[in-house]
C-alpha cells in the first residue's frame, strides 16, 4: 500500500434551494466525467446542519441568500500532478460543454470558492 497521501480539490457553492435536484443531476454527470479521467473519489454534499455558534458558518462563507443553500464538494486524486492531468482532460471533454449549458440558471462560478489541498492526515 502506498504511503503517499492524496490531493483534494474543494468547493463551496451557493445554490438556490429550489434548484438542488437540477444541481444533483448535473453533479452526477460531472462525477462520471471526472472519474472517467482519473479522479479517485467525487463528493457533492448539500447543507444539512449549518447553524453554528461562535464560528463562521458555511452560509456566511458562501454568502448564501435566504433562498439558497450551500453545497460542499470535493474531488480526490492520487497527487497534484494527477489532478492537473485529470482537470485538463475534463476541460477538453465535450460532455463538459454540454453540462455548462444545463447549469447556467443555478451555478455561478464567480460565487464558488475553490482550492487545491495537499492532504496531511488520513485516518
Amino acid at each position: 500500500m502506498s504511503t503517499s497521501l492524496p490531493y483534494v480539490d474543494g468547493f463551496v457553492i451557493p445554490v438556490p434551494k429550489d434548484k438542488i435536484d437540477a444541481y444533483k443531476a448535473v453533479a452526477e454527470k460531472a462525477s462520471r466525467i471526472w472519474k472517467d479521467h482519473g479522479a479517485l473519489d467525487y463528493y457533492e454534499c448539500v447543507a444539512d446542519d449549518l447553524e453554528v455558534q461562535d464560528m463562521r458558518s458555511f452560509t456566511e462563507t458562501a454568502a448564501a441568500n435566504a433562498d439558497e443553500t450551500v453545497v460542499f464538494a470535493f474531488i480526490v486524486y492520487p497527487s497534484r500532478e494527477a489532478r492537473d492531468a485529470t482537470n485538463a482532460a475534463v476541460m477538453a471533454d465535450p460532455r463538459i460543454k454540454e453540462m455548462c449549458g444545463e447549469s447556467q440558471d443555478f451555478f455561478d462560478c464567480k460565487r464558488m470558492s475553490y482550492g487545491g489541498f495537499r492532504a496531511i492526515v488520513r485516518a
